[in-house]
């Protein structure tokens, strides 16, 4: 896991302060060194985080016929690529350099793993010079790219676009704004800064004389394997791909371990983290000591216990929430107002002082049909219930302007799953995993833990798992009123402490009690912020932060995460100090 970043001109050479700009925009991705290769028209610049071959897997790699590439991840089967190829390091990037001088872009079709690869291919006599830029099919990896009269320009994050010169003036865009406000992501390629936008999950694009010539995608599931309907057949091939996917997450030099929420992704991770090792494995868990949300602290406890766990449990207070939230909102360039971000970010502060990578159970729920919005969706014509067709501030009275498009996206992406086929299950959940699983709860994990140094790696979200929960039958994903029907029962055999049939009670983060515990004094401040103003109406705003509803109490949320990473994204304040003191200094 590290950060990188480049550019291709239409003609002329790179401007080495441009690269400069963009490295140091991007060092907490990579403390661990900084490398550069320029080269006719492309520059390429890479922060890295050593994981995989710490002394000799330094980059820019280079490959036969000049070719260079900076990466960001880590390509898991490296291994099993490898045979047969004469390689200079022992780096997990070096693999797909040789892939490309064989198989061209079909080289992609062989990458197992997490990745935002940059290639630099000089061309000869017969092929102009290319930039090839590719992002892995979950979107876990982030790549994001700016065009315009200096050519294509990318980075791992916007912040270090808009740090190099491709962003500014920063400006907002509205469509993606009011998604965020109503959504709490946002949708699609376009980014909330004008000009920017991502390169998507299973993208490539080719880059010639400054401009991108062609674009081809790489889905992350596949329904052309024979269906599984089975129990028995059905809990064999999950174990069998689980396991091989956790034993290839764990491939590192340096120490790791895992996030531990004691629910059902985590537990699964974490009994099979313990077989696959014969030291304890290290296991992190926040609790909300005080409040009225569900801590689950003990039932981690207890999962911990039975798997031998080293476990560490994190304690996320009102006053942490106070004093990390600035920095929180700042690492959030392109912005998710999920409240998760919170213990997220204190999980990592910790684990950092442990390990550099982190093992963690995203993907789980949209796989195997874990959301209680997936039951709706499945229910039979005319009480089947739309995804999201509600947003935060709907009926709320406090914007300025109604939002009017910030469906669209979603829209776009309703169209795509249907394209795909499948049942109503299957359509329900291709869509989250289009938006909502990369570019909020991937966003997250990436940004959080990126903030720290320690790289996240996501084992449900792997190829050969995947095949397997979408060759499912609904049955074996929904049944009983419970979703991830089949994980649940192989962790009933596997684990039984884990209680996985168990009523779930769900993960919350108590924000709106400790807003709601400050809002009289709060909410004026939120109203003045110069990005909140903008969009809502003050004596509205002032209102929200006093009301004691919990949608109130989420909008409320919401507006004081954008009011944050607007002072920071926007304005380009420094956040010093906590959330008071951000709010009461001048922008």
């Amino acid at each position: 896991m590290c950060g990188i970043a480049g550019l291709m001109t239409p003609g002329p050479a790179p401007d080495p302060n441009v690269l400069d700009r963009l490295v140091a925009a991007l060092g907490h991705r990579g403390p661990d060194g900084q490398g550069r290769h320029v080269g006719g028209a492309v520059g390429l610049v890479h922060a890295r985080l050593a994981i995989i071959d710490l002394e000799g897997g330094r980059q820019p790699l280079h490959g036969p016929s000049g070719t260079v590439l900076v990466g960001n991840g880590e390509i898991y089967n490296y291994r099993e690529l490898s045979g047969g190829m004469a390689l200079a390091t022992g780096s997990d990037c070096e693999p797909p350099l040789h892939l490309y001088a064989r198989d061209g872009l079909g080289m992609i079709d062989c990458l197992r793993g997490m990745y935002a690869l940059a290639i630099h291919d000089p061309g000869d006599d017969q092929r102009p010079e290319r930039l090839i830029l590719a992002r892995d099919p979950f979107g876990i990896k982030p790549l994001y790219i700016a065009e315009g009269a200096h050519g294509v320009a990318f980075a791992s994050e916007p912040q270090a676009l808009v740090a190099a010169g491709f962003g500014r003036p920063v400006q907002v865009a509205g469509q993606p704004r009011d998604e965020l406000l109503q959504l709490q992501f946002t949708t699609g390629a376009d980014t909330v800064f004008t000009g920017i936008r991502r390169v998507l999950p299973g993208e490539t694009l080719v880059i010639e004389g400054g401009a991108v010539v062609s674009s081809t995608r790489r889905s992350p599931v596949s329904s052309a394997s024979p269906r599984l309907t089975h129990e028995g057949e059905a809990l064999a091939a999950f174990e069998a791909a689980m396991t091989n996917s956790v034993d290839l997450h764990q491939r590192a030099d340096v120490p790791y371990g895992m996030f531990l929420s004691g629910g059902i992704d985590s537990s699964v991770l974490l009994a099979l983290m313990a077989r696959l090792n014969d030291r304890p494995v290290l296991a992190f868990t926040a609790g909300f000591p005080g409040t009225g949300a569900h801590d689950e602290r003990a039932h981690a406890r207890v999962v911990a216990h039975a798997c031998g766990a080293e476990h560490v449990e994190v304690e996320v207070t009102e006053a942490d929430f106070w004093d990390h939230l600035p920095a929180i909102a700042a690492a959030m360039d392109d912005p998710a107002a999920d409240y998760a971000i919170v213990p997220t970010w204190l999980l990592a502060r910790e684990a950092r002082k442990s390990v550099k990578v982190i093992l963690s159970g995203e993907g789980g729920d949209e796989l195997f049909g874990g959301y209680s919005r997936y039951r709706g969706a499945m229910r039979p014509w005319p009480f089947a219930k739309p995804m999201r067709r509600k947003g935060t501030f709907d009926g709320l009275d406090v914007l300025r302007r109604a939002p009017v498009d910030w469906r669209s996206g979603l829209a776009l992406a309703e169209v795509e799953a249907k394209r795909a086929g499948g049942s109503a299950l299957m359509r329900a959940q291709r869509l989250d995993m289009a938006d909502w699983l990369p570019n909020d709860l991937l966003g997250k994990l990436d940004r959080c833990l990126m903030a720290h140094g320690v790289e996240g790696r996501v084992p449900f979200l792997d190829a050969a798992v995947a095949e397997v929960a979408f060759r499912l039958s609904d049955r074996l994903k929904v049944r009983g009123g419970q979703g991830k029907w089949l994980v649940r029962r192989w962790l009933s055999q596997a684990l039984p402490v884990a209680q996985p049939f168990a009523p779930k009670k769900g993960f919350t983060v108590p924000v709106g009690e400790w807003i709601a515990a400050r809002g009289a004094a709060l909410g004026p401040l939120v109203a003045a912020s110069p990005g909140v103003d903008e969009i809502a109406r003050p004596e509205a705003v002032a209102a929200l932060f006093r009301a004691p509803g919990k949608r109130e109490r989420f909008a409320a949320w919401t507006l004081l995460f954008y009011a944050l990473w607007h002072r920071r994204h926007v304005q380009g304040q420094i956040m010093s100090g906590g959330v008071f003191d951000v709010l009461t200094s001048a922008p």
